[in-house]
């Protein structure tokens, strides 16, 4: 299937307006660009900063270089109809997201509590975005007007496109289509379909018409002639995923597993012009039907929301379809209406990438923000984005399900230059660059060595249960670009800030080496998640063995350079398949270290994670789902996870009273006391210091006050 390249679209003739300094959010800015009205309004939970890692910004200025003109609404007052007029009335469409975050992560912690801060708002201030910022700001939109079509799309609508399970409401939610009455859902990476569905509007095409646009989702009253289905209502159908033949394929057992393929015959294309093919089912000389035609059909909403192993098989059936270069359309039906899932989308080029980011971008926030700070800038405006996807899998992340697995990177120029565009544009500068990464720092240009084997695979990851065989790891071109990178005039360090996967990093020992001896600034974030195979099996994330194996070489290449340098482990507690002994593994792993950690993540279950999945049904989608399917078990409950927490922070004083409870219940006394293999004492001090943590080594110790007795203790 050709792909229309992005830069080669005829621009709108709005054109001859040229690029605004800035995106317009009011009509005096409006009136100063010269302009009568928007073609395309954009209205984002975030504060609008015209910088290329938030999404309003990419994306106007992507539609603005296409000719249109584009207007912001940013975090608006959603108690009425009044702040989405503000603009007057867009020519083709409202374009609806919650922003960078899904607004429910976003506002509230793991334990469902408000959190008091939202680093996308000027000066961090609260309360500006509603819960389920996409349904309210649609809401809103068709009150003002009506009769102009309504677009949603990034990480929320996203990841909510079918029946997904919503952990705030603890159930099973509609597709975010049917409750926010959108005309069309645009998932994953839209640039390619947000601009051919702009054009094709701006060229008078009713939106409702517009259905053969992939990477996007609608509402259908049946399944048009000529399209033929594929039965998945009912548990693991169709076919055994474990056959190689089938089209669900995904071997779990086996290290060495690859996505054996024939390979496919090469096309000449036009220039500029990218493919995916759509490939038949192996075992046939001929397909038995067009896969272009073909639509999976999922359980119904009304099924999924009353059965939760069903979910499980909805999840599993969604995630395997999710390779664009096999993937068929999706179905699944609300009520008397089929919500409608084109295939993905099919992955910007390099060309594609360096063309949206090389955009006019102001790199800054709004001048209406003034002097207002906005945490999620401040982190990021030293940092640049290099590559998009994951090919990771890993179940309690949505990356993957968003962005996809194919890795999209931009040109080394494209790169460089926008460095030099920091040192030369940005205030505050002082030579060092925080970031030089993506969603995983070091898959910069890593990709599967045929791509006959990546149009056809299933996989769900390409680096579990070991790097495939079929992966090429070469960081060659990473470290090129590292290098490049720190001799620009100007710049005295670039750090990685990204996270990192060690498992693929150590098949370049020279990348290891470059990473720690140049870009590490005394801390290197890394996440191994758990020490215990039977979660790790879970998250679809490497054993401790491949951590063991990058630790040894960043203290070796450490040692080497003269410097002192640490590792920063990451861990999630409470994630699906956790027992109690695992967390308790986990904290007698972390105290033969002597690690002491500040930071723990607690699993929230996010839409569409696999782990999610798990989560709801206390099933494994990893596997065949049925009723009689191994059961996972699931630490729900508040007490539980709070305890899976304080493992962690073992050396937390506060968290000694529930460890001491727990370990005597699980007949472990003999880990409280003061003998050196303990995890916790047995006495509890009058008051401590907070616990400054170690990222590799103390900083900090708590004082060991001296012993009392109760009766002292309890008058002091």
């Amino acid at each position: 299937m050709l792909a229309k390249p992005i830069p080669s679209y005829r621009p709108y003739w709005a054109k001859r307006f040229g690029p605004a300094p800035i995106l317009p959010m009011s009509r005096a800015e409006m009136d100063a660009l010269g302009w009568d009205s928007c073609d395309i309004i954009l209205v984002t939970g975030d504060a609008y900063i015209d910088h290329p890692s938030f999404g309003m910004a990419l994306v106007g200025r992507l539609l603005e270089a296409q000719g249109f003109r584009v207007g912001i609404i940013a975090q608006p007052d959603w108690q009425n109809a009044n702040a989405f007029k503000v603009l007057g009335k867009p020519n083709l469409y409202f374009g609806v997201t919650a922003g960078n975050m899904d607004s429910m992560v976003n506002r509230y912690t793991a334990d469902r509590k408000i959190r008091s801060d939202d680093a996308y708002t000027p000066d961090a201030a609260p309360n500006k975005r509603p819960d389920r910022a996409v349904l309210v700001y649609s809401q809103r939109c068709r009150e003002a007007y009506s009769d102009v079509p309504l677009v949603v799309g990034s990480i929320e609508a996203s990841l909510r496109r079918i029946a997904h399970y919503d952990y705030w409401s603890d159930k099973v939610r509609r597709s975010i289509l049917v409750d926010s009455k959108a005309d069309i859902l645009l998932y994953g990476n839209a640039e390619r379909a947000l601009v051919e569905l702009s054009h094709r509007i701006a060229k008078g095409e009713k939106i409702a018409e517009i259905q053969d646009i992939r990477g996007t989702a609608f509402l259908r009253k049946k399944v048009p002639e000529g399209w033929s289905e594929v039965e998945s209502t009912k548990l693991d159908r169709p076919g055994a995923v474990d056959k190689p033949v089938d089209p669900y394929e995904m071997k779990m057992g086996k290290s060495d597993a690859s996505c054996a393929t024939d390979e496919a015959k090469k096309t000449e294309l036009p220039a500029g012009v990218s493919a995916i093919e759509i490939v038949p089912n192996l075992r046939l000389k001929a397909p038995k039907a067009d896969r272009s035609k073909q639509v999976v059909r999922l359980p119904a909403f009304e099924e999924v929301a009353h059965d939760p192993v069903l979910y499980a098989h909805a999840s599993r059936v969604l995630h395997l379809e999710a390779n664009p270069g096999n993937a068929r359309a999706l179905v699944q039906k609300h009520g008397d209406r089929e919500v409608w899932l084109n295939p993905p989308p099919i992955p910007l080029t390099t060309k594609e990438m360096d063309y949206v980011y090389d955009m006019p971008y102001a790199r800054k926030p709004h001048p209406a923000y003034k002097d207002a700070k906005i945490p999620a800038w401040e982190m990021i405006r030293f940092s640049v984005n290099i590559m998009r996807g994951c090919f990771g899998g890993c179940t309690f992340c949505s990356i993957t399900e968003h962005e996809g697995r194919i890795i999209q990177s931009r040109s080394e120029a494209s790169i460089l230059k926008e460095v030099e565009e920091i040192r030369d544009k940005v205030d505050g500068f002082t030579g060092v660059i925080s970031d030089l990464g993506g969603p995983t720092a070091n898959m910069y240009r890593i990709a599967c060595k045929s791509e006959s084997i990546e149009k056809n695979c299933r996989k769900l990851s390409c680096v579990y249960p070991a790097v495939c065989e079929n992966l090429n790891t070469d960081h060659s071109a990473l470290i090129q670009l590292y290098r490049k990178a720190r001799a620009i005039k100007g710049v005295k360090k670039i750090l990685i800030g990204s996270g990192l996967r060690y498992d693929l990093a150590v098949k370049s020992p020279e990348y290891v080496k470059e990473l720690v001896q140049h870009h590490v600034g005394g801390y290197l974030k890394i996440a191994p998640e758990h020490s215990e195979e039977n979660v790790l099996s879970k998250m679809m994330k490497p054993g401790m063995g491949a951590y063991d194996e990058f630790k040894a070489m960043f203290e070796k290449f450490s040692a080497e350079a003269g410097k002192k340098q640490y590792l920063i482990p990451y861990f999630i507690a409470a994630h699906p398949g956790t027992t109690d002994n695992d967390m308790l593994n986990l904290a007698l792993w972390l105290k033969k270290y002597d690690f002491k950690l500040d930071q723990v993540q607690t699993f929230t279950p996010t839409p569409m994670a696999m782990a999610t999945a798990m989560y709801h049904s206390g099933k494994n989608p990893l596997r065949k789902v049925t009723e009689d399917s191994d059961d996972v078990p699931i630490p729900k409950a508040g007490n539980v996870r709070k305890l899976h927490k304080a493992f962690i922070r073992y050396h937390d004083p506060n968290n000694w009273p529930m460890l001491r409870e727990a370990l005597k219940k699980m007949g472990r006394d003999d880990l409280i006391g003061s003998g050196k293999h303990c995890l916790i004492p047995a006495w509890q001090p009058l008051s401590s210091k907070p616990v400054t943590t170690v990222r590799g080594e103390q900083l900090e110790r708590t004082v060991r006050p001296r012993r009392t007795t109760e009766k002292k203790r309890k008058y002091s």
